[in-house]
């Protein structure tokens, strides 16, 4: 073995044997059988039976490595060797495991075992192999695999590193000395069983000496008494922690912690001002803000809320006062009217208040001020203010017109007390039944009343000052109408009876009662009698039956419809007021045919109608309907009999102003049916009014003539006569009324005279062919070329 493996060796065994005492690497002599002399453990074992130990040839429980070598030569771990090597290279010594070939390689035939890279305990703290020793030859196992570990022996290589950077934690302001704000903690990556490598000790770098830290358990507390948060709030505090139980050469981390002190309720609010004074109209509504004042309080969010409350005013229950939250302003508000005429100034004494919370801070004071609020009255010009927020007045209907009927009052509540001007709103009384005196307010009647058209007028009076126009207030006067006995009483309904031929005396045909539109206070009483003049030589009777309904009677045995068919009763209703009112009702009585039970049988027409409900107005209202619908029908029939205008040509080819269409060549200028030649040849000749061919003329529906503009002055190409041609027509369309409702398509095939061209066409041509010159076509310029050619080259090519 060379001078450094064993150098390594010897290095490696100290280190065992400091670090670890107990374990050592022994190689022991493998014994095949025999005794072995005093080195053999001897015994005996329960039978008697003696005992001997057999030695392996090699054995080992583990290696020890050092973690971050950084020697340039691989490091030496150990030596592995068996009693069957004779060093003659027959034995090969073979590894497994955890990083055998790649981290651990071990020499095949000495069996020296090296780390090829350097290992950091903190990865992994020791590896688990397997070695055994096999003939090189046979490679059949000379001993019996055997395991060992190779532990990492640790350094201090790590430093102590916070769970967290940085700390937020919070303390309330005003805590005692020694109260904890927040624990640190620090972990070293390094083996805490070995020596003090992962010992770590806290120490404080930044925050004294308002804060401390315990050295071993990390815990910050407070070291300063009375901090307050109104003057500083927010802290910074570096903590260190240190390996090696904070000795010199550890390694050391830090860490920040943000340390707040929370708010608490240790200050009193204060008054910005001791008075204040505001202004405010004397027309302000109720709610509305009179004014706001602010107290002032060095605490934050609740610790900061403040109350207020009124505790002295000489006008009770006028004003009030609120805490605004969002603000901590106190608002003071209008509970009751103002008056500046009654009182023009208001002194208020408000108190706020913050009570602590925690009473250790109930000895820093009291914790509310007070303050003085002075509120002026400003004087608003009014409109008048009526004495009574309603009226109800009364009149007869029976009133004659221009009574007064009651007066309404308003002033101005000004110092200057300007006059007042009444009026009504027309608006309330459109008929103009009352009106008011335009001075003091008199109300009086213009039209005659009746109650039984209108019991109770609603009115509203306007009063306005004189001085200020604009300045109007209004109130509802209320007029009852009250009852005068002014209306007689009438039968409830038209009574129309029959009495049988063969009625006997004193037989009731018919009960009648009586309505009066009068609404006397006791009710209404009627009294029915026959009138005086039918009373001594009456048919019939009437019996009051003191219940404001009365009995009609027969007076005698028997009538006779031939006789007298119909009898008319007079009866007299009197009602019992004052001034007594009464009217005389006609019964109408018709004589019937009737069995003997009194059903009746046969009546005339006239009382036959009567029985069957039908009146004389239900009569006129049947025949008027009859003679409508006699008109209607007369109506219907006479507009059935005009007849429909139809086109004369009915057939598919709907033909409009003439335009036929044919599949013949035609005769030329001898065709004349299709349309009429001399129209083109003479537009001057056409009738001014000329009736359309499409439909059947009508005499009763004469042209309508539309006056006609000038003609405009004639063009230089003098075409004239075809623009009027078309004026001509188009006015003839427009003006005719029995044109169809419908768009028509009117084709006018007039070629126009006086053209430079002449006419083309082969009508009223009077030459051949072959008379006619055309060498002047060449004159026309390339667009008649063509046409130069075809004509003007035959006469050419003849001569």
């Amino acid at each position: 073995m060379d001078r450094r493996r064993l150098c390594a060796l010897m290095m490696l065994w100290a280190v065992v044997q400091l670090s670890c005492p107990g374990y050592s690497l022994r190689a022991l002599r493998r014994t095949t059988g025999g005794r072995r002399g005093p080195a053999g453990l001897r015994g005996q074992d329960a039978n008697g039976v003696p005992l001997r130990r057999s030695k392996r040839g090699w054995m080992w429980n583990q290696f020890f490595l050092l973690e971050e070598y950084t020697g340039t030569d691989m490091q030496y771990v150990g030596k592995l060797h068996s009693d069957g090597d004779r060093g003659d290279g027959s034995v090969r010594y073979v590894l497994n495991g955890e990083g055998a070939g790649t981290l651990f390689k071990i020499d095949e035939k000495s069996g020296d075992i090296h780390a090829t890279k350097r290992l950091d305990r903190e990865e992994k703290a020791y590896y688990i192999l397997h070695a055994k020793a096999v003939n090189r030859l046979t490679n059949e196992a000379l001993e019996g695999e055997s395991e060992f570990i190779i532990k990492i022996h640790d350094i201090n290589d790590n430093e102590p590193r916070f769970t967290k950077d940085p700390y937020f934690a919070q303390v309330d302001e005003m805590s005692d000395v020694g109260t904890s704000v927040i624990q640190v903690t620090a972990l070293d990556a390094d083996d805490a069983t070995y020596g003090n490598s992962a010992k770590v000790v806290y120490s404080i770098l930044e925050g004294q000496p308002y804060f401390s830290v315990d050295p071993d358990t990390g815990l910050i507390k407070t070291a300063l008494p009375g901090m307050d948060r109104e003057v500083k709030q927010d802290y910074q505090v570096v903590i260190q922690a240190k390996d090696m139980a904070g000795q010199m050469g550890g390694l050391s981390g830090t860490t920040t912690v943000s340390i707040t002190l929370s708010d608490v309720n240790d200050n009193p609010p204060r008054f910005s001002k001791t008075l204040y004074e505001f202004r405010v109209p004397e027309s302000n509504e109720l709610g509305s803000t009179v004014g706001v004042i602010h107290a002032v309080d060095a605490d934050i969010g609740k610790n900061a809320e403040m109350d207020y409350r009124i505790i002295g005013s000489d006008g009770p229950g006028v004003f009030d006062v609120f805490a605004n939250r969002s603000t901590q302003e106190g608002v003071i508000v209008l509970r009751k009217p103002l008056d500046y005429e009654k009182k023009r100034q208001y002194s208020l004494r408000i108190q706020v208040e913050n009570p602590p919370t925690n009473p250790p801070f109930y000895s820093m004071g009291p914790f509310r001020d007070e303050a003085s609020v002075k509120v002026v009255v400003e004087d608003v010009d009014e409109p008048p203010v009526f004495e009574r927020p309603s009226y109800i007045m009364e009149v007869r209907e029976d009133a004659a017109r221009n009574t007064i009927i009651g007066s309404v009052s308003a002033s101005d509540p000004d110092d200057k007390h300007s006059l007042v001007r009444y009026t009504i709103d027309r608006r309330t009384d459109m008929d103009r039944v009352f009106n008011i005196h335009a001075g003091n307010g008199s109300v009086f009647i213009l039209r005659e009343l009746d109650r039984e058209e209108n019991a109770w007028h609603n009115v509203s009076v306007i009063a306005t000052e004189f001085n200020n126009p604009r300045q109007i207030s209004r109130v509802h006067v209320y007029i009852r109408v009250l009852d005068v006995n002014d209306n007689a009483p009438t039968f409830a309904t038209n009574y129309e009876t029959f009495v049988c031929e063969n009625a006997k005396a004193n037989q009731r045909i018919q009960i009648v009662s009586a309505t009066d539109p009068d609404e006397p206070l006791g009710g209404h009483r009627f009294i029915f009698s026959l009138a005086p003049e039918a009373v001594g030589k009456a048919n019939f009777s009437v019996r009051d039956n003191k219940d404001n309904t009365a009995w009609i009677l027969t007076r005698r045995n028997s009538y006779n419809s031939l006789q007298r068919s119909v009898y008319h009763v007079p009866v007299v209703i009197t009602d019992g007021e004052f001034p007594v009112q009464s009217s005389t009702n006609t019964l109408t009585i018709r004589v019937c045919t009737c069995d003997r039970e009194g059903n009746m049988k046969l009546c005339n027409p006239e009382a036959l109608t009567a029985r069957a409900g039908l009146s004389t107005g239900a009569l006129v209202a049947i025949l008027l309907c009859v003679v409508i619908l006699l008109m209607i029908v007369v109506l219907f029939a006479a507009l059935r009999r005009q007849r429909k205008k139809e086109p004369l040509i009915i057939s598919k080819e709907d033909v409009r102003d003439n335009v036929v269409s044919y599949n013949d060549e035609g005769g030329g200028e001898e065709d004349t049916q299709a349309f009429d030649i001399g129209t083109l040849r003479n537009p001057e000749a056409i009738e001014e009014s000329k009736q359309r061919r499409d439909i059947i003329p009508e005499t009763f529906y004469p042209p309508v003539r539309r006056p006609v503009a000038p003609p405009p002055p004639p063009s230089r190409d003098n075409n004239g006569d075809v623009r009027d041609f078309i004026n001509q027509r188009l006015q003839d369309n427009d003006s005719d009324p029995t044109a169809p409702p419908y768009d028509s398509l009117a084709t006018y095939a007039y070629e126009g005279n006086g053209s430079v061209a002449e006419s083309l066409s082969s009508l009223e041509s009077a030459t051949t062919e072959g008379d006619q010159d055309y060498n002047y076509l060449s004159e026309w310029g390339p667009r008649f070329k063509k046409l130069a050619d075809m004509y003007g080259g035959d006469d050419d090519s003849d001569s």
